[in-house]
């Protein structure tokens, strides 16, 4: 039984928890460490970046992008979840936890900013609100609220929104002509204005939650 447990963890599907414990019985027993795990998020992360930068010159590079954008997920997954099983789960864990996921987050949305598939401000203004988003989240934690994770725009939900928007992308490019500018933004925009609006209400929402826990704290006390 492991000495330490998160008094935060982002609640699993249990759909994508099943289908983790193969791998996490074969992590625990080959004495794979989670903080390699964590590593190997980031890893995952700078590889779609690569690939989403590249985008523009080698269009094909959308399709491996977005799976390394899920590898980053399953990988984001696994590394608590082997903490928990093999007894290593720690504070610094927790550390080792957010700030990959942060440099992952800016490493891909970068990524896609220079693809020439977009306009670059909208690929940096997406990357600062994911990890703003990210940031209230821990916010709530800091205050002695707990971990927030509520809202639209959550990090799974941003890849899926990036992975979208990037086979829409390809699509456009083989079979509309190349033509992927609509009313003048580009699908890569127009996902990142998406992802922009579903983040304002991540953002009002774990707020709203926050402020709603500290009134409650306060009427108790």
């Amino acid at each position: 039984m492991t000495a330490y447990e998160p008094d935060s963890r982002r609640s699993i599907a249990d759909v994508l928890r099943k289908t983790a414990h193969g791998s996490v019985g074969l992590c625990v027993r080959w004495n794979i460490h989670p903080d390699a795990i964590s590593y190997a998020s980031v890893a995952a992360a700078a590889a779609a970046g690569v690939c989403f930068w590249q985008a523009g010159a080698a269009s094909w590079l959308l399709i491996p992008a977005a799976g390394f954008c899920y590898l980053r997920l399953w990988c984001n997954m696994l590394d608590g979840m082997v903490a928990l099983a093999s007894g290593k789960a720690s504070r610094r864990g927790e550390i080792l936890n957010e700030i990959p996921d942060r440099v992952s987050d800016v490493a891909i949305f970068v990524g896609t900013a220079h693809s020439g598939l977009c306009h670059v401000l909208g690929g940096y203004w997406v990357a600062i609100f994911a990890v703003f988003v990210a940031y209230i989240g821990t916010f709530g934690q800091a205050m002695g609220t707990g971990r927030q994770f509520g809202g639209l725009m959550s990090k799974p939900w941003r890849m899926v929104a990036l992975h979208v928007g990037a086979w829409m992308t390809l699509a456009a490019v083989w079979w509309n002509e190349g033509q992927i500018e609509f009313s003048g933004l580009t699908i890569l925009d127009w996902t990142f204005l998406a992802i922009i609006i579903g983040s304002l209400q991540t953002i009002a929402v774990r707020l709203g939650r926050i402020v709603k826990n500290l009134n409650t704290e306060s009427a108790a006390s």
